[in-house]
């Protein structure tokens, strides 16, 4: 039996034309008012607008990536999730042809093209009438096979306006308008850096879905956009493909903590489930709470915006200082971007000094650009906890922050075959049994990682049962055999 659901792409002309507002605005109107299930999923490696996507749906979001994955893997996890829901919603980066290149690759569109799903194009129409139907032409006559089944429009300056635009659409392009969003209205989705605020961060957010789900439920047709989702073609992909791995006993699974609050928030939702899938027993540990970790038996801290909490994370003497000791024993922990800047030894940030965690002997400075952002290609080279050497992952980085004091001389784990990372090609630094590196990797894509993870975690647990058993051991030192700190400053 094929896989046959309700699905829709959201896209648009380019990046910042509203599709995150409408789309979330949809899923949160489609549950609120029309009583359904939609899985949301994001195109691209976004943790900010699938938070979004997660709050509006109810549930999470997940991520779907062309170049992070292979089409048979995104295949794999989109019918996985969507089964047992009444439909999915995908929305997707930037313009609808952008790409890497001159073709288009890994552009929404080819996206859509592999879930055969229907696309919906949000049009910006500020200052513009009747060329808006050529450019809704130019895109369904780039590429043919790119269903393109209803427009969007949105910043519509009043009715006369929406005549114009509506009319030339519909008669020149024979794609029906579903929705037409005015524009002025109150912005209840501030924005930072190059997209919203994430909302762990907001203080309205309940309030934010709620005013963009009424939006969606005043200007656009919902029903004619579940009708369009319905005529999406079967995938040539069977129901119950790649189903989860059965769990373990809960009295044999390994706990891993997970740092996650404001300050550590960029989590993709498939990294934690395939821990879990893999023997995994969860534990959500706060940066802020004065207290120190629990007994784990591997540490898993993501990226976020540590330098908008840096009083409290600096101030948090408990549980930085647990967190260097557990590490001095020999604790896994696995750490991304914001990981790594919490690990190093100080945040440098509006002529004060912050201090972190002191595990790495760097300092971290904020810049008014980005230092790293895009995809990265990273082989792993050199000895660490997690990772043969030979490895090679696919991943993403996208940080204002670099590390002083360290240079190419530093033996880092990683080259990157693309990317910026620690220092120019260069990525990843380990200490014991941590790992701390800019780029962020998607399980989808890097199955490797989760049982890395998992591996580190049972070996260490091990070891601790060991140690608990035979007292002419060091517990300082343990037996992982990687106590020694290597460093070349």
């Amino acid at each position: 039996m094929l896989f046959q659901k309700p699905r829709l792409v959201i896209a648009a002309l380019r990046g910042g034309a509203g599709k995150t507002f409408i789309s979330l605005g949809l899923a949160a109107a489609w549950r609120l008012n029309c009583g359904l299930r939609v899985v949301p999923f994001k195109k691209g490696p976004d943790y900010i607008d699938a938070g979004w996507l997660s709050v509006a749906a109810g549930r999470p979001c997940y991520n779907l990536d062309p170049f992070l994955m292979k089409p048979d893997e995104m295949l794999r996890s989109f019918v996985r999730r969507s089964n047992n829901a009444d439909g999915s919603l995908i929305e997707g980066n930037r313009g609808l042809y952008d790409g890497v290149d001159v073709q288009g690759s890994f552009s929404t569109a080819e996206l859509a093209k592999l879930l055969r799903s229907p696309v919906v194009l949000v049009l910006d129409a500020t200052k513009v009438t009747r060329t808006a139907a050529a450019l809704v032409l130019g895109c369904r006559q780039l590429d043919p096979d790119v269903n393109i089944g209803g427009v969007i429009l949105n910043q519509v300056a009043g009715r006369r306006h929406e005549g114009v635009l509506r009319g030339a659409i519909e008669r020149y392009c024979n794609v029906p308008v579903l929705g037409v969003v005015p524009k002025g209205g109150d912005n209840l989705f501030p924005e930072r850096h190059l997209g919203l605020v994430p909302h762990q961060e907001s203080e309205n957010t309940a309030e934010a879905v709620t005013f963009a789900a009424s939006r969606m439920n005043e200007c656009v047709d919902l029903q004619a956009l579940w009708k369009l989702a319905e005529t999406a073609a079967p995938l040539g992909w069977p129901i119950g493909a790649g189903e989860a791995e059965r769990k373990p006993e809960p009295e044999a699974r390994t706990v891993i903590g997970v740092v996650r609050d404001s300050a550590f928030q960029f989590y993709y939702p498939e990294n934690l489930e395939a821990l879990e899938e893999k023997g995994a027993r969860l534990v959500e540990i706060s940066s802020f709470d004065a207290r120190p970790l629990p007994r784990l038996d591997a540490l898993y801290i993501g990226g976020g915006f540590p330098e908008t909490h840096l009083e409290a994370l600096s101030e948090n003497r408990v549980f930085r200082e647990s967190l260097r000791k557990e590490i001095e024993k020999g604790l896994p922990v696995y750490a991304e971007c914001g990981g790594l800047m919490f690990l190093c030894r100080a945040i440098l940030h509006g002529g004060k000094t912050f201090p972190m965690t002191g595990v790495f002997p760097f300092d971290v400075v904020l810049e008014k650009r980005p230092q790293g952002h895009g995809y990265t290609v990273i082989e792993c080279v050199n000895r660490n906890p997690f990772f043969p050497e030979g490895a090679v992952l696919r991943g993403h980085e996208f940080h204002y922050s670099r590390i002083i004091g360290s240079d190419k001389s530093f033996p880092f784990v990683f080259h990157l075959k693309k990317g910026h990372g620690i220092v120019a090609g260069w990525d990843g630094m380990w200490y014991k049994n941590t790992l701390a590196c800019y780029s962020h990797i998607h399980v989808v894509g890097n199955g490797l990682w989760a049982e890395a993870l998992i591996r580190a975690a049972r070996s260490y647990r091990k070891e601790k049962s060991v140690e608990s058993l035979d007292p002419n051991i060091d517990p300082e030192r343990g037996l992982s055999g990687t106590c020694e700190y290597i460093t070349a400053i």
